[in-house]
């Protein structure tokens, strides 16, 4: 039997984004899908520990940065430049619309703008340096973050020991509006979310190089207008040298072979990992299912083995268009190096088709909230 070391919990698995409250998906044991009678092959080594250095930065200029990320705190910078200095007593209608094991997420008002906001309130671990390191890289992405295709960072504050995160408040996320839906988000649908999505991911990795590690549904939202935007940093990693070294961060359903497989991660993985990802959420939005479910197994390790051994989920080639099922396929290769990164995604027809076709995802998210009741 290999040396099998299960990872640390996800802390995003169950953290809520800015407006999406934890998965209720509940994880109860049932019959594996492998017949335990039979011999297994040995499964998947895992790796715990995180080795994650800004890439290409030094001692010297992280600090620099980590002292302008503490310099801005207490300063919301609100749509239309306004700044307005931070109080609590500022915030008006607070209600609290998730939690999880890292933290809680609100959604208030600003009293003097009258700007509904969103919220997320973390521990700040006086104690812990690299803890304290860690929110503060986070911050420093946020804070110098210019995309269309990102949750707006409006300021952050430390209150008593806990880190209060302001961001754009949006309508819902992906699993939520799943949730809601009770089936697959039409292709068109998709396949315009999916610009946006290869775009966020595009622009981390060129402009901060920094992989986001937890793509899942839970943290793309989307807002009343249907524009699509990624959120949660929780966990996201720096790139050194185009590779990352994790302790295994991230929704273990959405999860990478290669990040599961430790003859693998001892390597590092680079954007790929999150490419996999993409389209594991790809197929859940299609189908309405998410092609690995907890309940479908009979512990976390028989899932990440599976994820592992097992061919990559594929949708039905009669129930889609060429494009959108050779593009989730290339995000599905097992095979790290035939799987495409993101400017070559960016070239695929299927990215370059929604581009320029006129899809109104406003409408059609209109449409659906009156339908099936979406706040």
């Amino acid at each position: 039997m290999a040396d099998l070391r299960l990872p640390v919990r996800s802390q995003s698995q169950d953290v809520p984004s800015s407006t999406c409250p934890p998965s209720t998906r509940q994880r109860r044991p049932t019959d594996s899908l492998f017949n335990n009678t039979r011999p297994r092959k040995p499964g998947p080594r895992l790796q715990r520990h995180v080795h994650s250095q800004p890439a290409r930065v030094t001692e010297s200029e992280q600090e620099e940065r980590e002292l302008k990320v503490k310099a801005r705190m207490g300063t919301l910078v609100l749509p239309g430049g306004q700044t307005y200095p931070f109080s609590m007593e500022d915030m008006l209608d607070v209600k609290r619309v998730g939690s999880g094991i890292s933290g809680e997420v609100y959604r208030m008002v600003h009293n003097p703008s009258s700007i509904a906001i969103a919220a997320k309130k973390m521990l700040w671990q006086h104690d812990t340096w690299e803890e304290q390191r860690r929110v503060l890289m986070d911050l420093e992405v946020m804070n110098s973050q210019h995309s269309p295709f990102i949750v707006e960072y409006y300021g952050s504050a430390i209150v008593k020991n806990e880190v209060w995160v302001f961001m754009e408040l949006m309508a819902t996320c992906l699993d939520r509006l799943l949730k809601r839906l009770k089936g697959p988000i039409p292709e068109r649908i998709i396949g315009k979310m999916c610009v946006s999505i290869v775009k966020a991911l595009d622009y981390l990795k060129r402009a901060h190089k920094v992989i986001h590690r937890d793509v899942k549904p839970s943290n793309i939202l989307i807002d009343v207008n249907g524009n699509v935007k990624l959120c949660d940093f929780g966990i996201s990693g720096r790139l050194v040298d185009s590779k990352a070294f994790t302790r295994g961060a991230g929704a273990a359903a959405y999860m990478a072979p290669e990040r599961i497989n430790m003859s693998h991660d001892s390597k590092g993985y680079d954007v790929r990992a999150d490419v996999w990802s993409l389209g594991i959420s790809l197929v859940e939005m299609a189908t309405g299912s998410a092609p690995y479910k907890f309940n479908e197994f009979s512990s976390e390790f028989d899932l990440l083995t599976h994820i592992v051994q097992a061919p990559p989920p594929l949708l039905d080639e009669d129930k889609f268009s060429p494009n959108f099922y050779d593009f989730v396929a290339q995000c599905l290769c097992k095979d790290v190096d035939e799987r495409p990164q993101y400017d070559k995604l960016l070239l695929h027809p299927l990215i370059k088709e929604y581009e320029e076709k006129p899809v109104d995802v406003g409408e059609w998210f209109s449409e659906m909230c009156s339908t099936h009741g979406i706040p």
